[in-house]
């Protein structure tokens, strides 16, 4: 069962009962990301995450470490490049102190200057980690090239620099400017006595209070194309290739996650199918989409043999050109939708995921979107409209491709002509 509420601070609660399970999972979801900040406070964001587990006005790191273990628990957190959330998921035995765990994080936390100073070298290995993963950080370097100096197109985890000039005020002033009641929403999911569960709510979220919040400032991003390749000691090319996407709220949604799933989105998809199955140049190739509030991207990534990365490209090209020039067969539409159906149900009987789409119905769309509304929108999907998306969007004009790997510029030019 579905409920949403508004506090009078302006917080949004949306929860949906799951009897059946013995779970519980409470989301803490704030309308800020990576592309909020502003020139000089790349990372932010994700810095802040970190900081709200290291202590608070009555309990320290390690006893917040000891405690939700104590409850068989997980809690966690999280940052995109449009929100940053904070979960915990608990038996539902375990509701009352789990949540009252999460929420002193929220509320009351101190923010040591000690603990900011050791959390800074955590986040700069993280940085260095990301850059021991090729197949992560070509993709950090492909989101860079597409979105250029749009805020976007930043890395998460934000430039080494920022990260180690930032203080205790910084991260005070940035937490002051957007989280607001009004930007918040709380997503539950589980199994729960709903009154006993709204009470609890209101307690801990319903004198939340700070001065109006600044606005964000958000535009639509301009998509770039062209080349760039990043030369590095690897034993794999590492590739990805990207084009326009499309926006969470775009009426196009559902055929642009089908035409992914017969791009590259499955194991029965056509570049997994041609690139893997019958020439064997890669074992990791997929498509994914990366939809905004107001815009988005189509990206596809592929790791091979440094030789074969021309070919791969060249592959990946045609693919895209045959979706324009010839659609899609009945039989393939029909298998993606029942591939797309089946996936979005069996992911969603988890309380984890529940939570997760409660919240993101609520922000991006205002009200929950139920299955059968999706499954609707699945279903009236026609090959006329896919290939009218495919060529709108699959403009090799338009092309990126960002390579990472012992390969040349010249020997991938060649493939993109």
């Amino acid at each position: 069962m579905y409920r949403k509420l508004i506090l009078d601070n302006g917080v949004r609660l949306v929860t949906e009962r799951m009897p059946a399970l013995k779970s519980v999972t409470i989301g803490i979801w704030v309308n800020v990301g990576s592309r909020d900040e502003e020139a000089g406070e790349e990372g932010f964001s994700h810095f802040i995450e970190h900081m709200f587990f290291k202590g608070t006005a009555t309990r320290s790191a390690a006893q917040i470490s000891r405690e939700i273990d104590a409850l068989g628990g997980e809690m966690n957190a999280f940052t995109t490049r449009e929100t940053t959330t904070f979960y915990v998921k608990v038996l539902d035995e375990q509701l009352k102190p789990g949540l009252a765990l999460l929420s002193d994080l929220f509320h009351h936390s101190r923010f040591p200057a000690q603990e900011i100073e050791k959390e800074k070298r955590v986040v700069l290995e993280e940085m260095r980690m990301v850059q021991d993963e090729p197949e992560e950080w070509v993709q950090d370097l492909h989101t860079q090239q597409i979105f250029g100096a749009h805020p976007l197109g930043r890395p998460i985890l934000g430039k080494p620099a920022t990260i180690r000039n930032l203080d205790r005020r910084d991260i005070l002033g940035y937490i002051q400017r957007y989280y607001h009641p009004q930007e918040t929403v709380v997503a539950v999911a589980g199994n729960f006595d709903q009154k006993q569960l709204l009470s609890l709510l209101d307690a801990y979220f319903g004198r939340f209070e700070r001065p109006a919040a600044s606005k964000r400032n958000r535009w639509p991003a301009e998509i770039h194309g062209g080349l760039q390749v990043h030369e590095k000691q690897l034993e794999q090319a590492h590739l990805c290739l990207g084009l326009k996407g499309i926006s969470v709220e775009h009426k196009d949604r559902y055929a642009a996650a089908l035409l992914n799933a017969v791009l590259g989105g499955n194991v029965s998809s056509r570049l997994f199918q041609e690139i893997r199955e019958k020439r064997g140049l890669a074992y990791s190739i997929y498509s994914c989409l990366s939809a905004y509030s107001d815009g988005g991207m189509w990206s596809v990534y592929a790791g091979t043999r440094p030789s074969e990365a021309p070919t791969v490209i060249e592959l990946v090209s045609k693919e895209l050109t045959r979706l324009c020039r010839k659609g899609i067969r009945r039989d393939e539409l029909a298998r993606a939708k029942n591939q797309m159906k089946g996936s979005i149900m069996l992911g969603l009987e988890s309380t984890s995921s529940r939570m997760g789409k409660l919240a993101k119905d609520e922000l991006h769309h205002g009200r929950r979107v139920s299955l059968d509304e999706v499954m609707a929108g699945i279903d009236r999907v026609s090959e006329a409209q896919l290939i009218g998306l495919s060529r709108e969007l699959f403009d090799r004009r338009r092309l990126s491709v960002a390579a990472l790997g012992p390969v040349s510029r010249r020997s991938l030019s060649s493939a993109l002509n």
